[in-house]
């Protein structure tokens, strides 16, 4: 079989070559899909942060300038209310986080 092709120098060749395309085939296109799929995260944490930090200085802002009770020694109130509004940021991000990590574990 080999002298009909080109002898076994045509058959390494033909080994070569396949598995050249089956490790582009294999290792490029995932890692495109990866590629993407980090991208979008990325994005998306970006953004959530983004969100989180003005959720929290909204917190903050509301709380100083509608109530005229939290001058003076009470003035840490309003950083009290960020802190909190960015406990349950954290704490929702973390619920979800395991919600996600369930689905995937297939239990």
């Amino acid at each position: 079989m080999s002298i009909q092709n080109g002898g076994l120098r045509g058959d390494i060749d033909d080994l070569l070559a396949t598995l050249r395309a089956y490790l582009k085939q294999e290792t490029i296109g995932p890692l495109r899909g990866l590629g993407r799929y980090l991208t979008f995260g990325l994005v998306g944490t970006i953004c959530f942060t983004v969100g989180g930090l003005f959720l929290i200085l909204a917190t903050i802002r509301t709380l100083q300038a509608t109530t005229d009770a939290l001058e003076g020694n009470l003035s840490f109130v309003p950083y009290l209310g960020g802190v909190i509004t960015c406990a349950v940021l954290i704490s929702v991000t973390t619920l979800a986080m395991k919600r996600d990590g369930r689905r995937h574990s297939g239990g």
